[in-house]
């Protein structure tokens, strides 16, 4: 989903499946649970936990939170573990949805500053007028009409059309350069049209099933026919629009909801109505690859909504992709939240 405004469709809404999106309307209940009930807690490693709440504590605003950062800055590794039971409670926030995760991850493309022979696909920057507009051109008029041209408005230039597509629905990227430096990229606007799918405009021309559409599937394809290709493309109006992010370190991962850079496999997009952004989350997940470990929710997606819905980050470039882009699996998450407001969720009768 990766900044504040990250364009989290996520593979879901790429290839046109609906996923829960309900909870607002049904019935939140709150169960607070021992620490002993949370599947594998004995055997995670909570020190690196602690390091990525360390990441992102320090902007809480409520003094509850304040003063537990204040005391996490104070904790050994080998503490970590006692500072989250001593401080914390599991509370179980359900909304009627079974728990959903899936994955994203942050693409690598290739690239230069410069235009050449070789990287001719521009990453724009928003132009002034389409920033102040509600709604502006299109994919196509962007993209064929000429008004991005002579303006100076290329961060970058990259040599896949189709990773440039991908990069825009993951909302931010690093781009390689040829010195072996990157360049980070994040989400700067867009030009206010509706996403359509291109992966159920393959599914309704009939050239694919639906539960044969994939981002893998849908590259290859366009890229296997080029001009049909470039045309699927156009078919979807939206455009995304980027914004150098000079201050990230290209060893740090990108800037998530809180402005602060996430950590793969540490790190969730959640529902912020639901899981305050900066808690600790403990996630089972079932599935391939069962997963058991305390992440923290630092991100969130316009597809992740429910008390039970999430999305992993996997880290970035293409093997990352491909583990994120298989990712779709049953399990729970349960936040821990400060003694006091835990307790105060529960009901008057327990």
């Amino acid at each position: 989903m990766i900044a504040a405004l990250r364009w989290a469709f996520g593979v879901a809404c790429l290839i046109g499946i609906a996923m829960s999106a309900t909870g607002a309307q049904s019935e939140t209940n709150y169960k607070m649970l021992d620490f002993s009930q949370l599947d594998g807690w004995d055997a995670d490693d909570h020190s690196a936990a602690l390091e990525v709440f360390l990441g992102t504590c320090r902007d809480f605003d409520d003094s509850d939170w304040q003063s537990l950062c204040a005391v996490a800055q104070q904790q050994k590794p080998g503490s970590a573990r006692a500072f989250f039971e001593l401080l914390f409670r599991p509370i179980l926030i359900e909304d009627g949805n079974e728990g959903l995760f899936t994955g994203y991850f942050e693409p690598e493309l290739d690239g230069s500053r410069y235009r050449s022979a070789r990287f001719k696909y521009p990453i724009y920057k928003m132009p002034p007028e389409a920033r102040s507009a509600n709604q502006w051109l299109s994919r196509r008029d962007i993209l064929t009409s000429g008004v991005m041209d002579g303006r100076g408005l290329e961060i970058a230039w990259v040599d896949d059309s189709v990773e440039l597509f991908f990069l825009q629905i993951q909302g931010s990227g690093r781009v390689k350069l040829p010195d072996g430096s990157f360049l980070r990229v994040g989400y700067g606007g867009a030009n206010g049209h509706n996403y359509r799918s291109i992966g159920t405009e393959l599914v309704r021309r009939g050239i694919y099933n639906a539960h044969q559409v994939s981002a893998q599937v849908i590259k290859n394809w366009v890229r296997r026919n080029p001009s049909d290709g470039r045309e699927l493309l156009l078919h979807n109006p939206s455009y995304v629009f980027f914004r150098e992010v000079s201050k990230v370190p290209s060893s740090a991962g990108p800037l998530g909801a809180m402005n602060r850079s996430v950590t793969a496999l540490r790190s969730l997009a959640v529902d912020p109505r639901y899981t305050p952004l900066g808690a600790p989350v403990w996630l089972e997940k079932d599935g391939a690859g069962k997963m058991r470990r305390l992440m923290v929710a630092q991100d969130t997606g316009s597809a992740i909504k429910g008390a039970q819905r999430a999305d992993i980050f996997y880290g970035t470039g293409d093997e990352a992709g491909q583990a994120a882009g298989r990712l779709r699996d049953p399990g729970r998450m349960v936040v821990l939240l400060p003694i006091q407001r835990a307790y105060a969720l529960l009901p008057e009768d327990i």
